[in-house]
């Protein structure tokens, strides 16, 4: 990984991730703010065999690395963005971290958009 805030990032979010076998192979989680804290994570794990499971991430086990990577692009008193989606694939080590600053309904899950939004959330690196 190309940084270790990024991995630590990535290892907390795994290391607290409830909802899925431990066959998954790529992962996609969403962390929400409010203000400074994490007000929720939320995602899919995705398994080779087609299974795509709900998932989430403990806030409170991931706020440390959640503060090291937000310092790490934001200065003392900058507002933090409103989310961040962090994307990993396990078999090839590939992942990306896209930042929202203002749109808080950006990546929200509802009845009506739940299959279009897994697939928009899978990890698709060229």
């Amino acid at each position: 990984m190309a940084n270790d805030v990024t991995a630590d990032l990535i290892h907390a979010l795994v290391d607290n991730m409830r909802g899925t076998a431990d066959d998954w192979q790529s992962l996609s989680i969403v962390i929400s703010f409010d203000d400074d804290r994490i007000s929720g994570t939320s995602g899919y794990a995705y398994s080779p065999d087609g299974v795509i499971s709900a998932v989430a991430s403990r806030p409170s086990g991931v706020q440390p690395a959640v503060e090291a990577y937000t310092a790490s692009y934001y200065k003392p008193g900058e507002p933090l963005p409103v989310k961040l989606l962090v994307q990993f694939d396990r078999t090839t080590g590939k992942y990306e971290v896209t930042f929202e600053d203002t749109d808080v309904s950006r990546w929200n899950v509802s009845p009506a958009n739940i299959e279009q939004l897994r697939e928009e959330l899978r990890p698709k690196f060229g």
